[in-house]
């Protein structure tokens, strides 16, 4: 088998092997290019799932409400499960005096491969997305401090992957991007609100979540805040 380079950013590099790489995906996966789209209008039930719930996060005008110390979401699927190329978007709002780190998505399969969409927050109420991909022993964060947006409002958030580069945008604007090697996962599950080891709670805001199965272009990103 010939192994794989894997770029990890600027001047990094591993090689490594696996029956993964490069392989197509099955054939019912590329059925369909339509989003699977997660509203939170009832916690207890997103993506036709039944879900974990953590503490008691409310549901305010259909989206779900997280006070950013013991509230969250275990949905028992992964929704890019096989997937060579995915784009996840996210309408939500952050909320002043949360805490500086929050995992707000986090995806995670029987392989410990995992996406992570998260924040970074000041004092200020302004906020930092940064988007993880982890895969085979390595990842990739995306982060930029210096960009930053405000708390208190709607905003949509982007991680794209197009099989060989991530990239992330807020509100349809393009922020960063990085070439990185990222297997098709294996079944898993996904959470809301707080990392997979509960740790990082999110205070703040979810409304929507949509997973894609391909890398969609610019111009077809959600891009308007819902306020």
């Amino acid at each position: 088998m010939k192994p794989a380079r894997v770029w990890l950013g600027v001047g990094a590099s591993l090689l490594i092997t696996s029956p993964h790489l490069g392989a197509a995906e099955p054939t019912a996966m590329v059925a369909s290019s339509a989003p699977t789209v997660w509203t939170f209008a009832d916690v207890q039930h997103v993506g036709g799932k039944d879900t974990e719930v953590l503490g008691a996060p409310k549901v305010v005008d259909g989206a779900a409400v997280f006070d950013g110390k013991q509230d969250g979401i275990f949905v028992p699927i992964n929704p890019v499960e096989g997937r060579a190329a995915f784009t996840i978007e996210m309408l939500f709002k952050p909320a002043a005096g949360g805490p500086p780190e929050q995992r707000v998505v986090h995806v995670e399969d029987t392989a410990a491969s995992r996406i992570l969409m998260e924040i970074r927050l000041t004092p200020e109420a302004k906020w930092s997305l940064d988007t993880f991909l982890f895969s085979g022993g390595r990842g990739l964060p995306l982060l930029d401090r210096k960009k930053e947006h405000s708390a208190d409002h709607w905003h949509w958030v982007v991680l794209r992957y197009d099989g060989k580069t991530m990239t992330s945008f807020v509100d349809g604007v393009q922020e960063l991007q990085g070439e990185v090697q990222f297997a098709p996962m294996a079944a898993g599950k996904a959470s809301v609100g707080v990392r997979q080891n509960k740790l990082y709670w999110f205070k703040g805001a979810i409304r929507e979540v949509r997973f894609t199965p391909t890398a969609l272009s610019a111009d077809k990103l959600q891009k308007v805040p819902a306020e």
